[in-house]
Order: C-alpha cells, then structure tokens, then sequence
C-alpha cells in the first residue's frame, strides 16, 4: 500500500522544489512523472534542465500528458514516484477533449482522479502529487478561465481526500494540512 502526499501550492511557491527534496529522502529508485507536454522552444529548454538536474541526482523521468492512472500501474519498480504536475494534467484533459468537440466535467475530473488514487493505492511505495492551488485568487475574467479553475478545484480536493499526507507549501514554507509528517 502506497504512502500518498498532495503538496499543493501557488506559482513559485517552491512546492515542486519541496517534493522533490522529499522525494530525494527516500531510499531506492525514484522516477519523476511528468504530464508537461513541449509546447514551445522555450518550454523545451525548461525541460530539458529540469531533466539533467533529476537526472545528476539518479532519478528516472517517464512522461505521461494524460493517462496518470496506467502509468502509476506500470511503475511498480519504482520506490517513489513523483507526480508534477496534476494541474497541467487537467490542462491537457481539457485540451485533448476539446479536439474531438467535447468538454471535460467536474465529475470527468472526480472520475479520472478516483482512477489515480486507486492505482496509486497498489503502488509498493510512496508517490508524491504536485499541484497548484489556483481557487485563492481572483474570479478569472473568461469562462475557459473559470472551467479550469473549477476543474483543477476539485482534482485537488479529490486527491487531498484520498492522500495520506496534504502539505502546503507558501514562500518555501511547508505547511501541514492533513497527517503528521514533514
């Protein structure tokens, strides 16, 4: 049974540093789950430096935009796998059902993140979810602005539900919200 950690926090918050040294406090084999697609040039080379930096400190990186359930399932192997991000997977569900004329519900997202906690609760070890607390700014101004906002909403509470640990993290600060440890 799988050890499950949400940190959660804003843009720069330092939640994904935090994680990763986390993660980097466990024993055995360690692989980052990325859902970022390349995009651009610039997004490329983020990318890319974020991968040697992982890779220098021995982690493996598997690349998955959208089907987080399967490839938790298929990374048994590993001791700790690391999640970053869950907000850009809800960016790429909503993309991807946008290309065949369809829209992704609050209760698609329920469902896809129930997927991740079950296949996340078979998995050996411990496995750390980063995502982006996006519902304490303003009421973004454009109704796809607001879906996404609604949709990152409740992937977070439905995992923060189903996560044995829940940190926030504030200008580097960890904050614990739900379990003991840090």
């Amino acid at each position: 049974m799988a050890r499950t950690i949400l940190i959660i926090g804003g843009c720069r918050s330092g939640k994904s540093a935090y994680a990763q040294k986390l993660a980097e406090a466990t024993s055995g084999r360690r692989a980052y789950l990325a859902t970022c697609p390349i995009i651009d040039e610039e997004m490329r080379r983020r990318i890319e430096v974020h991968q040697w930096r992982r890779a220098v400190a021995n982690w493996e990186t598997l690349e998955e935009p959208l089907y987080l359930a399967d490839t938790i399932k298929s990374a048994g192997a590993f001791d700790t796998l690391l999640v970053d991000c869950l907000t850009l997977w809800v960016n790429n569900l909503m993309y991807e059902t946008e290309r065949i004329d369809r829209t992704v519900t609050e209760q698609d997202v329920a469902d896809r993140c129930q997927e991740v906690l079950a296949a996340s609760a078979n998995h050996p070890g411990t496995i750390i979810f980063v995502t982006n607390e996006v519902g304490m700014g303003i009421v973004p101004a454009n109704a796809a602005a607001r879906t996404y906002r609604d949709l990152v909403g409740r992937c977070n509470q439905v995992i923060a539900a189903g996560a044995d640990e829940v940190i926030l993290v504030s200008c580097g600060i960890p904050l614990p919200l739900k379990g003991t440890r840090l």
